[in-house]
């Protein structure tokens, strides 16, 4: 049994406000928070497998299942998802005593991190942030892989075939390691009644959709400009989710934000990438300040 399995039967569930957070821990040191992203199936320790044994060497990491995903409860606020993320990721270090964490976030967890550093500032250390939502993806026609994110419980309803395309064309740049189990176990997690009734990542939509929309697009936020915490922003220059000029966009708005763009990467760059990732995670995380 790896130590990931063991994290699984391990792992426990604390209230934050009026909703269940599951989450597993690894190691000792410095809290880090590592928040994935919100496609299909998508959890905590799915999403960092490649990355938690090598960063629980230094670090204690803390690993969620997000509201709506995972073991957590399956309900967001959909007309600020972001800011709700937020809140319960702030929820769950106030429920476990950490005055603050660094957090790393990919995609939705990117944003809810970003999300939770204009909020309660106080709460964060560090972050890391890999192809982050909300940085821009509102201004323009969805990418071709957040079109297939957005649409998977639409239609027909999901499929395996649905998640398969999403994962292996639009996830990651070289599908070949891509397993079938990988996608049996995303395909599985992906039908919970509760999330195929009431999908967490959807379109904005509703006499409100508007506001929802440019609450979800940090660039038209003036506070972004005021996020000082150290920040080191890994996008893969290949990511068919969200667009890689959202890490340059950053860069020149946040004080302190260091921009890496990995080449032939996905938007999945944690697993795609993981020996690059945890290296750089790890020299960021550890820097002197």
């Amino acid at each position: 049994m790896t130590s990931i399995d063991k994290g699984v039967d391990a792992g426990r569930t604390v209230r934050v406000g009026d909703r269940d957070i599951f989450f597993a821990e690894f190691g000792t040191g410095p809290a880090v928070v590592l928040l994935h992203g919100g496609g299909p199936g998508a959890s905590g320790l799915s999403n960092y497998s490649r990355n938690i044994e090598a960063l629980a060497r230094r670090f204690r990491v803390i690993v969620p299942d997000m509201p709506g995903y995972g073991r957590s409860t399956k309900r967001i606020d959909q007309s600020d998802p972001f800011g709700d993320l937020a809140d319960s990721v702030g929820g769950l270090l106030d429920a476990l005593d950490l005055p603050s964490a660094h957090l790393v976030g990919n995609s939705y967890g990117g944003a809810a991190a970003l999300r939770l550093a204009m909020d309660r500032p106080e709460k964060v250390g560090r972050l890391i942030l890999m192809g982050p939502g909300g940085v821009g993806t509102t201004r323009a026609l969805p990418t071709k892989g957040l079109q297939s994110l957005l649409s998977y419980y639409g239609g027909d309803g999901p499929s395996r075939e649905k998640l398969a395309t999403f994962v292996r064309d639009h996830l990651v740049y070289d599908a070949s390691a891509i397993t079938e189990e990988l996608i049996d176990e995303r395909y599985r997690s992906s039908l919970d009644p509760d999330v195929v009734a009431n999908p967490p990542l959807r379109r904005p939509s509703g006499p409100l959709a508007l506001r929802t929309v440019w609450r979800m697009d940090f660039t038209r936020d003036a506070r972004l400009g005021k996020v000082t915490h150290p920040t080191l922003v890994i996008w893969g220059a290949e990511d068919q989710v969200n667009r890689p000029e959202g890490g340059r966009m950053l860069a020149d708005r946040m004080p302190s934000c260091d921009l890496f763009l990995a080449a032939r990467t996905g938007h999945w760059v944690q697993w795609e990438r993981a020996d690059l990732f945890n290296g750089l995670a790890t020299a960021f995380l550890e820097a002197t300040p």
